[in-house]
C-alpha cells in the first residue's frame, strides 16, 4: 500500500484526539459531534466539560480517547515508560496514540508555547506510519525495529505518554507485554 492508500486524516481545530483515533482506526469513525456526546456522557452534570476546550474547539482529554475505543470493542493501555518498548509484543498491538509536547503557531509564525497533541502510528500492510494530523501526508517510519526506535525517541520527551490500541481480551490477559518479561 503506497502513503497514498494509507487513511490520513489532517489537523483542523484542537481536533487532533478525533484525528488520532481515526487514523488509528485507518477509517472515518469519530467526529466532533461524536466526540462531544461522550463528554456528555463522562459529566453530564457540568456546565463546563472538563473534557474538552470550553471554547468548544475540541481538545478532548484521554478519558475521551478511552471511551471512544470502547465502543469499538478495542481498549487503551497506558504505557509506564519506565518499561523499555523492547518488552512489548507488537503483534497483539493494533497501534498507538502519544500524546507529546507541540509547537504552537498562528500561521507561519511560531509561538514560544508549547501544548500537548495526540498524534497516532499504525502499521499498514507490513509497514508502521507517523500520521500525526499535523503531517502533509503519512510518514512511513519502516519496519519494527524502526518503529521501536521512533516510540523510544518520542517517550524521552519528558511530558510524552503513550497509549498501546488493543483489543478488550488483549488488554484483560496483558499479552501486549511479552511473556518473558514480567508484568510490574
Amino acid at each position: 500500500m503506497s502513503e497514498g492508500e494509507v487513511f490520513h486524516e489532517k489537523q483542523r481545530l484542537e481536533l487532533c484526539a478525533i484525528h488520532a483515533l481515526n487514523n488509528v482506526l485507518q477509517e472515518r469513525v469519530f467526529t466532533k459531534e461524536t466526540a462531544d456526546d461522550i463528554c456528555k456522557r463522562l459529566a453530564p452534570q457540568c456546565v463546563v466539560n472538563p473534557h474538552r476546550s470550553v471554547l468548544g474547539t475540541g481538545n478532548y482529554d484521554v478519558n475521551v480517547i478511552m471511551a471512544a475505543l470502547q465502543s469499538r470493542e478495542l481498549a487503551a493501555v497506558w504505557w509506564d515508560k519506565r518499561r523499555t518498548v523492547q518488552n512489548l509484543c507488537m503483534s497483539k498491538v493494533h497501534g498507538f496514540i502519544l500524546n507529546v509536547p507541540s509547537r504552537v503557531s498562528l500561521g507561519i509564525v511560531s509561538l514560544p508555547l508549547r501544548r500537548r497533541h495526540w498524534l497516532a502510528v499504525r502499521q499498514v500492510n507490513g509497514q508502521y506510519y507517523n500520521l500525526d494530523s499535523k503531517l502533509k501526508s503519512p510518514l512511513c517510519i519502516g519496519g519494527e525495529a524502526e518503529l521501536r526506535t521512533f516510540l523510544s525517541e518520542q517517550l524521552s520527551q519528558d511530558v510524552a505518554e503513550m497509549l498501546l490500541v488493543v483489543q478488550r481480551e488483549v488488554e484483560e490477559d496483558g499479552s501486549w507485554l511479552n511473556s518473558d518479561n514480567p508484568k510490574k
